[in-house]
């Protein structure tokens, strides 16, 4: 019996490994044209439903005296609802002079970088610890893989940068490096212990991402 159950692992090992099972960790697909949120009536749905103009003023509107971070606006499933099962979604970012989008990463999607305006440095940082750098100008593009530290700088101290994010998921997800670790709550003692430095210096780094 002993030997047979071997036998039977090792034909399931195998079987495994000729018909390797893959996963999709990407957005689930639906069985619709298009999903609409609750409450509403699919029959009702018209083209307004699919136009997203939040982008239109947003440049305008961005106040960058004193600014040294970017401006970021968003077009998600949840700023607008018609890309819910489209894995797909968008960001428009706004660089002040100087100005910086720190490093973060998107849990559930890459990031397609297009520079519409202006001159950035860009760069991520992969499992084996290499910084990858490159200087981008109008009309560049520069991917950013899925779930890597990555950031932005804006080269320029006397103009703008303008560029768009595209996704491949309609909710990518941001998770803001600075802010994660030093606004998140995580012990003083224990942040100053991971970067070999004092509690005053991590008290003061808490203090500013408030």
């Amino acid at each position: 019996m002993e030997k047979l159950s071997s036998l039977i692992a090792c034909a399931l090992i195998l079987a495994i490994a000729r018909n390797p099972i893959f996963t999709n960790a990407g957005d689930p697909d639906i069985l619709k044209d298009f999903l609409v949120p609750p409450g509403l009536n699919e029959s009702t749905i018209t083209r307004q439903y699919f136009t997203f103009t939040n982008f239109r003023y947003f440049e305008t509107k961005a106040n960058l005296t004193g600014r040294t971070t970017a401006f970021i606006a968003k077009a998600t499933k949840k700023e607008f609802p018609a890309l819910e099962g489209q894995s797909v979604s968008m960001a428009k970012i706004i660089y002040p002079p100087s100005g910086i989008n720190p490093p973060h990463t998107h849990p559930r999607s890459a990031e397609l970088l297009i520079v519409l305006e202006g001159i950035l440095e860009v760069g991520f940082v992969d499992t084996e610890n290499r910084l990858f750098l490159q200087t981008l100008q109008a009309n560049d593009l520069f991917i950013f893989p899925k779930g890597l530290v990555h950031f932005q700088v804006n080269t320029q101290p006397d103009c703008k940068a303008v560029a768009l994010g595209v996704f491949g998921s309609a909710s990518a997800g941001t998770v803001s490096i600075p802010a994660s670790v030093f606004g998140s709550g995580i012990d003083r003692e224990i942040l100053a212990k991971a970067f070999h430095t004092d509690n005053q210096t991590i008290s003061e780094l808490v203090q500013a991402n408030k």
